[in-house]
Formats: structure tokens, sequence, C-alpha cells
């Protein structure tokens, strides 16, 4: 069994297939970390509980404390706040005196096969109850009578250790939560290196690598979504890995909110890393008999590099996150109005791109912005979610009926958490949106937010979404949110409960998410956020895929869908093909391009059909024929990252390899021809040694796994359709096993 409780050295040890994960119940209830690495036998390893003690003038448990013990230096392994801990807390919690000491100790434990669902929250799951085993260790402070349940799941064939906590108050008086992070880990050095992704708009999950350092680092996020600015994902590697070699931690939270995920080295050059909801922005009043849920946070180890955390995470997230019938299914290839035709179209326009559309191969047409209220540009109508008959004259359900008559599916463009000051909903209900009374409220894109933390106004509009999904064949939803969270208050919540309104807006989304998702099983539903800014694993629970960003240039998405790929499936990537000069940076680039890099993610068109460049046009049908032709192998297969536009920007490579190794797509971008380089020798990646392969297109040159992994293929300098230097070009070769 993957998890065993020791009852001679008191030691819970829970074992994935290669790595092993070691707690211990020490003296006076203290719980430690002694391990987390790769696997080992033992049950417990000795000594790691005693450190230097007084280096810093620590306190001791006066009961233990000639032993060389000190809550300041042990592997705490939920620390606390105010007891003798002074690294950064994971828990504190303000009680009846006003006081924020929180000191937490053992009192019992459970272990039993599956996973039980988080109360209100997404969370990774098991597909039967053999797949994982779960260990609650149970807490309590014995002054304020907070009650706390360490949640471990172990699924032993990913290498994957999942973590939250629940704080229940067992006292006769209220309390409130200041502070409650998923995990906390103490490592017993600090030679690693942290990864981290960082962006902005159009320019989303960038890689930046650092050296830990004396002090606190991290990132967080504190405008009311994971954000474009950071991710959820934190990566600790060991100095000198690389994607194909050294010890690898990753972390990732499944939470589409406020985050930190910030590391503590301390003077004994030890590491302690907490994952959780932003504290600056969180408070929580808990009642007494009541319970506080945190979100999951994931963890998993490797020794094969950074790379084969992120295929650990990919096969982990495609299994056991991912949700619906499209977890599985080859998703309908579209083709989104807004690069096509922002604002500016009609029904008419419409069924002119399904029509064209579907001759070249394309099955699915989504109505982008613009269709409801009276929208004719970004200052108006959120919240009306009804039809605009000057747009649309016939009807919804008469556009629909024509798309789907041409054989075509129909899809279309909400973003129901948003409201514009020029619309009805905001005339009757202007306290609907999230404001503090007295205060000017900021604009974004010329909206506000609404106040999902009020059932009501869910509720309204769930009804809106409803009503409209209902009158016509929709089979296809972008649940976009334009902006972030700014003079954040309620009108109903009292003054003690207003911090409680950044968890409780995220909380409002997933549960209108919920009932969307379980009312219409069969839609397909992608997220966006002006982009990527809420690519998180929470968002992926409702949505199995998630637009990656506004940038659709196809060399911006290089390293966009580079650093994406750091943590989250190549399945949930949204990519499409757009139209030239691109939209967002002006540059021009191969149709034949454009669709090799779109080939990473689900794939799709962002452009209007009829009237980009005849060229491009005849080139789609063959495009989306090899799309289809490896649509299987890009789902299913393991990714592997071989070039990196971090390091070198000249040229990109990538490969996808089938579970059985029987074949590998390699796809290869060169970004900027360089002078006197004929060719490039490139090593290939996950291929089995002893095997032989074949290129489609050269049958009968066979060659072993190992000579094309360690010798390489050599790329030869390319030419673009002009005869010229040959900027921004792609091939793909297919290798087959013998």
């Amino acid at each position: 069994m993957p998890i065993f409780y020791d009852e001679k050295t008191k030691t819970f040890k829970l074992d994935t297939d290669n790595s092993s994960y070691i707690v211990a119940v020490y003296d006076e209830n203290y719980i430690l970390n002694l391990y987390y690495g790769a696997y080992i036998p033992e049950s417990y390893v000795p000594d790691r509980e005693k450190r230097t003690t007084n280096a810093s003038f620590s306190p001791v448990n006066p009961v233990i404390g000639e032993n060389g013990f000190s809550p300041d230096t042990a592997p705490i392994e939920y620390g606390t706040h105010g007891a003798g801990d002074f690294r950064i807390s994971a828990l504190e919690i303000i009680n009846k005196n006003g006081d924020s000491i929180t000191d937490i100790r053992y009192t019992g434990y459970k272990i039993y096969n599956g996973k039980k669902e988080i109360q209100g929250m997404p969370s990774t799951y098991v597909n039967n109850e053999s797949e994982a085993q779960t260990l609650e260790i149970y807490t309590e402070d014995f002054v304020t009578g907070a009650e706390v349940t360490l949640y471990y799941t172990v699924f032993p064939e990913y290498d994957v250790i999942t973590r939250h906590i629940k704080v229940k108050n067992v006292s006769s008086d209220n309390m409130r939560i200041e502070r409650a992070m998923s995990m906390c880990l103490d490592l017993p050095d600090m030679d690693y290196d942290m990864i981290t992704l960082y962006g902005c708009h159009a320019k989303e999950r960038n890689i930046e690598r650092r050296r830990l350092a004396h002090g606190v680092q991290g990132v967080e996020s504190r405008r009311g979504s994971s954000s474009n600015t950071q991710n959820p994902f934190v990566a600790l590697a060991q100095r000198g890995s690389d994607d194909e070699h050294g010890d690898v931690y990753g972390f990732n939270l499944v939470y589409s909110g406020n985050f930190s995920a910030l590391a503590e080295c301390d003077f004994n050059c030890t590491t302690r890393f907490v994952m959780g909801i932003e504290p600056q922005t969180f408070s929580w009043l808990l009642n007494s008999g009541e319970s506080f849920y945190a979100p999951e946070a994931v963890m998993v180890f490797t020794m094969g590099g950074i790379g084969e955390m992120s295929r650990k995470l990919h096969r982990f997230y495609n299994n056991n996150l991912t949700r619906g019938r499209y977890k599985t299914e080859k998703r309908p290839l579209l083709i989104n109005s807004w690069e096509a035709a922002y604002f500016d179209f009609d029904e008419d326009k419409l069924i002119s791109f399904a029509r064209e559309a579907k001759k070249l191969g394309v099955e699915l047409l989504v109505m982008d912005d613009g269709w409801f209220g009276h929208r004719d540009s970004d200052n108006s109508s959120l919240g009306d979610w009804f039809v605009y008959e000057k747009k649309l004259k016939g009807g919804l359900k008469y556009l629909v009926d024509e798309v789907n008559k041409l054989g075509m599916k129909f899809g279309i463009w909400f973003e129901p958490e948003m409201i514009s000051p020029d619309s009805e909903l905001y005339k009757a209900h202007p306290d609907w949106a999230i404001q503090i009374k007295g205060r000017p409220l900021t604009l974004c894109r010329e909206q506000y937010v609404l106040d999902y933390s009020r059932k009501e106004v869910r509720d309204h509009v769930y009804g809106m979404m409803k009503k409209i999904l209902d009158s016509a064949n929709i089979e296809y939803i972008k649940w976009d949110m334009n902006r972030q969270l700014t003079e954040v208050g309620s009108a109903t919540l009292p003054a003690e409960r207003q911090r409680e309104l950044w968890h409780r807006y995220v909380l409002g989304v997933y549960d209108l998410m919920d009932r969307l998702t379980t009312d219409y099983p069969h839609i397909l539903l992608e997220n966006c956020s002006g982009g990527g800014a809420r690519f998180d694993p929470g968002m992926l629970y409702y949505s199995p895929q998630i637009w990656c960003s506004d940038d659709t240039d196809a060399i911006e998405r290089l390293k966009i869908q580079h650093g994406t790929s750091m943590c989250y499936p190549c399945l949930a990537m949204g990519a499409h093909v757009s139209d030239c000069p691109n939209h967002t940076v002006g540059r021009n680039t191969p149709f034949k391009t454009r669709g090799h890099v779109a080939m990473v993610g689900t794939f799709g068109y962002e452009l209007d059909v009829t009237r980009i460049p005849q060229e491009d046009r005849d080139a789609i049908p063959a495009q989306i024929e090899e799309f289809n032709k490896f649509n299987k192998l890009v789902r299913t297969g393991d990714h592997y990252r071989i070039g990196n536009m971090f390091e070198d920007n000249t040229w990109d490579a990538w490969e996808f390899v089938a579970k059985d190794k029987s074949e590998a797509l390699f796809e290869f971008v060169q970004v900027l021809g360089r002078p006197n380089e004929r060719s490039r020798r490139i090593k290939l990646k996950g291929l089995e040694a002893d095997a032989y392969y074949y290129e489609e297109n050269e049958p009968d040159k066979k060659i072993s796994g190992a000579a094309l992994m360690n010798a390489g293929i050599n790329i030869a300098k390319m030419w673009n359709g002009d005869g010229l230097y040959g900027d921004f070009c792609s091939k793909i070769l297919h290798f087959i096993k013998v």
C-alpha cells in the first residue's frame, strides 16, 4: 500500500512508484517532515528531526528542549505562527482574545483508499478507489479550539502527492483565520533553483530561473485571479539540472484566485516552501462549529529532470483533473469570429464564414464578443445576455440552425462575471458590482466586476445564460474574464467579513461553472481571461481547454506554449492559426508555420476565410488533414521540449512520443536564418533505444532509437516559399517504429 504507519517509529510513509515522503510524530506531538525525495525502503530517517539549536537564540519547548529540538529549526510539517517557529508560517488564527498565536499538535490519523472531494472547490479525483490512497492527520490547537486536518493523497503511478487542509472551530467562540496555506514543506538544504512563470497580457508564462537565497522569495497574485503576471506553479530544481537530468520538485495550486508560493531559506541553509491563498487579501471569520477548506496543492518529485516533472503533471492532469466527454474525445476543429470580424458582424457574415469554413474541413463556428445587448464595442452591454437583434435579425436559433444545416456545430462567447456601466443590468442593480461605498470605481476594458459572492447575482446571470443555451443547439462556450478586481467590497457582507470577498468571489465562479458543466455536459467549455490570465488547474477542472494567450503570432507563441508546458498538458492549450500581419505584433509568418505551431495545442482558426490570401485558403484542407492525422498522438503522447527560445531565439523544436514508443512526431521551427549555417544537428528524445525507426517519407532508411537520440538528425537550412532566406520556416517529421 502507498501509505503505511509505523507504530514503532511513529512515522507515516507515503510512497509513489519512484518517491517517498516521510512524516513523524515527535515528542510533545509535534509533527515533523523527515524526508521527501527519491524512493527509499526505510520508514524512518535517523536524526532528520534535529537541527542546530540556539543558533539565533532559538526558543525551546521546556519539556524536550535539551535534546536538540527547537520549533525554530525543526522540520515542522505544517508551520504555524507565533509559537517559536519564526519562519514563514502556513497557518495563523486570531482567537477571541485577539492574539494570533497558533500551535497545532497531533491527535490521530486515518488512512483509506480513494479520495474525497473538497467542499465547494475543484480538485483532482480518482477514477477508481484503487488508484490512490489518502491520509488524514488530525491536529488541534488546544488553546484556541482549532481542529486542523492535514490531507495527503498519494497517486503512485504519477509520483504525485496532493495536499490540502481543513480548519474546524470546535470552540464555543468565533475565530478568524488570517492565513491558511494548502501545504508546507521543509527541505534540509537550499541548493535549488526556483523556476516560475511570469508575464503579462499577450506575453504569458515566461520561464524565470533563479538561485534560492537566504530570506523569503517567490511569486504571488493579488489581482483577483491566478493572473498572467505570475502563475500558481513553482519548481525547485537541483542546481545544474535540465530537462533530462537532476532532482526536481514541482508544485501547482488548484485555485483560480489570489495565491502565494513562497520559499524561505534560513540561517541553517534549509528551505521552507509554502503554497496557498495569498494572505494579504484573505481573512475568514469561522463561527463555532464551522469548517474552512483550503484549495488543493499538487506536488511531484522526479530524478529525471524538468522535462520529466512536466510529463508527470501532464499525464496526471489529463487523467485525474480534466473531466467530461472531451477528456478522451477528439475536440471539434473550430473557427472563431474574433480576429476575423471583432465587433463588426451580422448573421449573414457569420453564415458566410461557416459556409466557406465547412468547405475547407472546419467543424465548429464560434460567435465571439458582440452578439448581445446593444454591443458594437467594448463599452456596453456586459450583463445583458439577450440577442442583439440589429446583428442577428433572424434570432439566435435561426443562425444556429443555418450553421447546423451546413454540417457545422455552433459555439458562443460569454463574459458572465462582468457588467458594463452602460447596460440594463447595471441600471437595475448598480449594487451588484463589486465596489466600496464612497470610493469611485475604476474601469478596465470599460467594465466592472459582478459580486459573485451573492447567490442572487449568480442565479440571475445563470438564468440568462440558460435561456440562451436552451434556445438553440449550442455545443461550445468560450467563457471570458477580461479584468482584475479593484475596490473589492460587497454591499451585503458585514464589515468583519469584507476581506472574505476575494475568496468568496472565486467560490462563486466555481459554483456557476459547476452548474454549467452539470446541466450541459455535452458542451465543450473553453476558459479565457484576457487571453491566459487564468490558466490554472482550478479552471482545467471545469474546462478541458484554456485559451493560451491573445497573442496568436506563431513566433511569440513558441515561448508562451513552451512556458505553459512546464506544468500544463498541450491538450489544454487553446491555439489557433491566425491571419497576417498578426494583430498583436504585426509580424508576417508562413501559413505552414502557423499551422505547425498551433498543432502543439488544440488547433483551430482565428481569421476570415472569405478574405485571406487564396494561397493560404488553398492550404487549409491539407493543413487540417495533417492535424487530424497527428491529433491522437498529440492528445495522448508524451511531450518533449527540445529547443528553448528563452535560451536561443534562432530555433525551436519539440516532440510527441506515443506511450508505447511506436511513433513520434518531431516539429522544428527555424526562427531566424543564420549565415554559413547549412544544417543543424538535433537529438530526439523519448524513443526506445533498442528499436529501429524510419521517417515516414523515407521508409527504406532504418535507424535505431539510440542513434536518433544520441547522434541526432540533420535539419538542413530551410527557405520560405518566396525563395528568400528562411526566417520563420518550419517542418515536421514522423518517425515510425519498425
